[in-house]
């Protein structure tokens, strides 16, 4: 089983959905049911398979009662995730907190619960979903630079750690990917002709590139590559 959190919607989906097309059966998690009943059924009228679990990933109990209801798992892709886009300094605790939690606690929090339950079968995949914003950043985007560059070194520890008992564990860096984190930017004009002038390829990523990169890393082919992190981003990061 492949458990997928943010799962509702964006990158979330698009991994779904290339890991239900090759015959995984995928546990969609996210806070909204309604949306994650969308998804599942898309996956089931294409014929897979698909379960629905509701929980806020930040939360330990919740993340516990997950772990008892989607049970064991061979796959987890640690995909939920916030952005407020504000200057450090106009940031609230609560709200930088938020970032952080959602962004990071919750991968320990989901690591720390499924692993025990990974290790034995064999076989074993970790996906960190980071980010460019992890190797370069903008104004405004601390708090989120933040939370995604600690999930590089979460990536590579956790790596080493894992390693003798067959888990791989590998983060996923997107570049500007159109999902609905970044509508307002591609709403925005200026906005969006910025970000397309850092892009050497003169595009926004498409979800379903996202959802290839993760159902190769997540297959028997990509078993030794471990510990790195794999950029995804039109060659922003080339500039």
């Amino acid at each position: 089983m492949a458990l997928i959190t943010g799962a509702s919607k964006g990158l979330g989906r698009a991994m779904a959905k290339s890991l239900a097309g090759a015959g995984a059966h995928v546990a969609l998690v996210s806070r909204d049911r309604a949306k994650l009943e969308d998804v599942a059924k898309e996956l089931r009228d294409a014929g897979g398979q698909a379960s629905v679990f509701v929980a806020d990933v930040a939360i330990e109990s919740q993340v516990a009662r997950l772990a008892e209801e989607a049970g064991p798992v061979n796959i987890l892709i640690n995909n939920a995730g916030i952005n407020i886009r504000k200057n450090l300094v106009d940031f609230t605790l609560e709200e930088w907190r938020s970032v952080q939690d959602t962004n990071v606690t919750s991968v320990f929090l989901l690591c720390r619960a499924f692993i025990p339950r990974m290790k034995g079968q064999g076989y074993g995949r970790i996906l960190n979903m980071t980010s460019i914003m992890s190797h370069v950043s903008l104004p405004g985007r601390t708090a989120y630079s933040c939370s995604k560059t600690a999930l590089l070194g979460i990536t590579r520890a956790l790596a080493q750690e894992l390693a003798a008992d067959g888990i791989t564990v590998n983060g996923i860096s997107p570049g500007p990917f159109a999902t609905e984190m970044n509508t307002a930017l591609i709403q925005n004009a200026e906005a969006n002709a910025l970000f397309l002038s850092k892009i050497p390829l003169g595009r926004w990523g498409k979800v379903e590139e996202i959802g290839e990169l993760a159902l190769y890393l997540c297959s028997e082919a990509a078993g030794f590559i471990t510990g790195t992190d794999i950029v995804i981003d039109g060659g922003w990061c080339a500039n």
